[in-house]
């Protein structure tokens, strides 16, 4: 009986261990020096759906940075095979056509499991710890990836004009976007007190052997300042058919038009 209370103790030991080691945050990504090229402005569009115009006057004002490029990087947790872990994390976009992920989970703060994921030239590319996604249903979840991460930087959304939107209602529109030779639609849902971008929802292949969609929610968990840019500080993203969010970011750096985006894009690890 004694042994089977020692191995008791023991797993309990080892169970609290791993579950403190998964409570520590991990050093966010150095805080490197990026050449940028200087940000220009434009007039606020004046055809936007009502909801859309109160929320980007609300951003901006009367007139929004044209971003090409951006560099963004913070801290988030994520849900893997029902385990919560700590991560950081470092995107780069080349705006409303690629963007390259690096994400890195820990242990006590230690580097775990590694993901590299690339969108580039229309084909996506997921480089996980144990094996690699690709094929037409990885393309077209990052291609709606792509244009949802805007939450981070919202300009991006009024100023492409591949991005075109349509009204709904005074808290709702839609927002079609291209896929190839195709439309993809998200619906946009406003806060009707705040004025607010609270939801982008579609419909998204959920992996590489996905044969139907599911409905995809992106959400603004909240929304403020990081480097003097409007943005969403918390960015939730769930499938509906889960009971909560698998990711929860919280953006700590933007950079705007980052001049050395297409190497960055490109680059091996």
């Amino acid at each position: 009986m004694n042994w089977i209370l020692g191995l008791t103790v023991a797993l309990g030991l080892l169970l609290l261990v791993g579950w403190g080691g998964l409570q520590v945050r991990p050093e966010p990504f150095p805080d490197e020096r990026v050449p940028t090229t200087e940000t220009r402005y434009v007039p606020l569009p004046g055809d936007l759906p009502v909801p859309v115009e109160r929320f980007y006057r609300g951003l901006y004002g009367d007139r929004v940075p044209v971003i090409e490029t951006v560099l963004l990087a913070g801290r988030a947790t994520l849900r893997v095979a029902g385990v919560t872990l700590p991560a950081r994390w470092r995107f780069v976009h080349d705006v409303g056509n690629a963007y390259r992920h690096e994400i890195v989970t820990s242990w006590f703060g230690l580097p775990l499991l590694r993901v590299d994921e690339r969108y580039v030239d229309g084909v996506g590319r997921l480089e996980l710890p144990f094996g690699v996604e690709e094929g037409p249903t990885v393309n077209q979840g990052a291609n709606l990836a792509l244009w949802a991460e805007a939450m981070w930087f919202p300009a991006a959304l009024i100023t492409d004009p591949r991005a075109e939107w349509e009204p709904v209602n005074d808290a709702t529109a839609l927002l079609r976007v291209p896929f190839g030779a195709i439309t993809e639609t998200f619906v946009a849902r406003f806060d009707p007190a705040s004025g607010q971008l609270v939801l982008l929802e579609a419909m998204r292949y959920k992996g590489a052997d996905a044969t139907d969609k599911t409905l995809w929610l992106s959400r603004a968990g909240s929304w403020g300042e990081v480097d003097r840019q409007p943005t969403a500080t918390v960015a939730l993203v769930q499938w509906l058919d889960e009971a909560r969010p698998w990711a929860d970011f919280r953006i700590e750096r933007i950079v705007l038009n980052v001049s050395d985006a297409g190497a960055r894009l490109r680059a091996d690890r």
